[in-house]
């Protein structure tokens, strides 16, 4: 089935566009050492319109790698450390009574922002997560009886430590799938160690000031752009199906290790990631290698572990790569 190009998507403007986004790439890269994949995930999530979860231990650069992010584009961003003693009213706002005139009037949370950064959100308890769900699913929150639209665009941008650290509390699953990607980050490899380890004190003030590469307006054009510039295989398609029906009806070597499979939200997820990947690859056809290339970031939260799965230390990134060597490759 093919699509008809549009404006946004000729080969020009992909051309261009790819370009920029390379110059925002290189900004980033002079600020963060190495984690070239966190780097391209955090700017597809953007240009997606989606949120992301990054995870790993302490100290390796997640928070950074957002605010980093953040100052590379015109839009507002502000960071709340996701502590125990954090309250909804924290995140959200409350109504505010004042006895002079008897009325109330609304104060507004730091959750009005376009990029919220959820620093270790782990770290607070359940109702201070569920918090976020309605601005993660509908750009909105309701602060007493009153809705309140969130400013556009909006992304949650949020890094988590390893549950199995002391002093966390697992993400319920109904906002992980909320999720358009979980990124798992690896510490910086020797090179780029050494790199940090020569600059020193210096790299923590590295001039924080830039001109912004993209606008509000011009964000939003990406996001919501008809994408019909893109053009997806049927047996693309197939594929993305195969693949998540695996993790629903897996084989008999490993279904004892899956509690549940990826939701619809995954499938979903596969197509506006791999079509958003124009602005990365200068390219508008996808390849079942982009599909792969996606899978372990879009499923890893989406699929849940059997005690059994648990018990034998079998992860689900483990998982995803069974079902991925075991899938016919169009």
């Amino acid at each position: 089935m093919q699509h008809k190009n549009n404006t946004l998507l000729s080969e020009e403007s992909v051309k261009t566009l790819s370009e920029r986004i390379q110059t925002l790439k290189d900004w980033m890269k002079h600020h963060i050492y190495g984690q070239e994949h966190l780097i391209d995930r955090l700017l597809l999530t953007v240009f997606t319109g989606g949120h992301v979860l990054l995870e790993w231990v302490p100290w390796i650069a997640k928070t950074r790698s957002i605010e980093s992010l953040a100052r590379g584009l015109w839009l507002s961003s502000k960071r709340i450390s996701f502590t125990p003693d954090l309250l909804p009213s924290d995140l959200i706002g409350s109504e505010v009574y004042r006895p002079q005139k008897g009325d109330f009037i609304t104060r507004k949370g730091p959750i009005f922002t376009n990029i919220l950064i959820a620093d270790e959100i782990n770290r607070t308890p359940p109702k201070v997560q569920s918090a976020l769900l309605e601005a993660m699913q509908q750009r909105q929150v309701t602060i007493g009886d009153t809705t309140h639209p969130l400013p556009s665009p909006f992304f949650t941008l949020a890094t988590q430590n390893p549950i199995e650290q002391e002093g966390t509390y697992p993400l319920p699953e109904a906002q992980l799938d909320r999720f358009l990607m979980k990124v798992t980050i690896s510490y910086p490899n020797r090179e780029d160690e050494l790199r940090l380890m020569q600059a020193g004190e210096d790299f923590f003030h590295q001039d924080k000031h830039s001109s912004p590469l993209f606008h509000e307006d011009e964000i939003r054009q990406i996001q919501t752009s008809i994408q019909e510039g893109v053009y997806i295989d049927e047996k693309v398609y197939d594929y993305i199906l195969n693949i998540i029906h695996a993790t629903r009806e897996p084989s008999e070597s490993i279904a004892r290790f899956i509690k549940f499979g990826a939701s619809p939200r995954a499938s979903l997820a596969f197509v506006r990631l791999a079509k958003k990947q124009y602005i990365l690859l200068g390219r508008t056809y996808v390849l079942p290698d982009d599909i792969n290339s996606l899978a372990h970031d879009i499923l890893r939260h989406r699929i849940g572990l059997s005690y059994e799965a648990i018990g034998e230390w079998i992860t689900t990134d483990a998982i995803i790569t069974h079902i991925l060597e075991n899938t016919i490759v169009p």
